[in-house]
């Protein structure tokens, strides 16, 4: 079966989302292939790093209404494991973190550079709107980093990109993450492995009465 993930990296659902879906697979038997599709929360260039507190901030209608959301946030991911740091993370555009990511998955490496440029952003607070720091995040994997950094240089994915995030919202994507299975179920949203391991069932029996 394949699953199509439809998420960003500076979207921390998308984060736990992902981290629900492997354990939910650990228990499943059937064979998996899981693809990350692009999504931009926020296209909007972002001319010089900030805060990602502040940014929030003046999207939700300041820190009062922030605070209860990142610590809800924190503390969901640390029951499976993952470490947010909402203080030191840096607001970034993701559109070159997205082009790094498809470039990685075509060197077998697509799911690792996702779960790196996640902790990157949310626990080390480094901006990954930096080519340079793109290209160190890279290197950690096992990926060239100078080669990285000659590819986000370049213009290259530049368009394929382009046409994978206007098709993403042509097909109905709003929102982050959203699950894709065998290419016409959805589920929406950080669903919980019980949940995902039940959908993986339902989809499964459709299948097999397809035929």
């Amino acid at each position: 079966m394949e699953i199509d993930i439809y998420a960003d990296v500076v979207c921390p659902w998308c984060w736990i989302g992902r981290r629900r879906l492997d354990l939910a697979l650990a228990s499943y038997e059937g064979k998996v292939t899981v693809r990350q599709r692009p999504f931009q929360l926020d296209p909007t260039p972002v001319t010089e790093p900030r805060p990602l507190l502040t940014a929030l901030g003046e999207k939700f209608g300041g820190p009062g209404r922030v605070g209860p959301m990142v610590s809800q946030v924190t503390e969901i991911g640390a029951t499976i494991g993952l470490d947010f740091h909402f203080e030191r993370a840096i607001a970034a555009n993701t559109f070159d973190a997205h082009r790094l990511i498809g470039w990685a998955d075509e060197r077998g490496r697509g799911a690792e550079m996702v779960e790196a440029l996640h902790r990157a952003h949310f626990t080390d607070g480094v901006d990954i709107g930096s080519a340079e720091v793109l290209a160190a995040v890279a290197a950690e994997v096992g990926l060239d980093g100078a080669e990285v950094r000659r590819f986000l240089d370049s213009e290259a994915g530049v368009a394929e990109l382009t046409d994978e995030l206007a098709a993403a919202h042509q097909i109905g994507v709003t929102s982050v993450p959203t699950f894709v299975f065998a290419g016409k179920y959805v589920v929406a949203g950080a669903q919980e492995p019980a949940t995902l391991l039940a959908a993986l069932a339902e989809v499964e029996r459709r299948e097999a009465a397809d035929g």
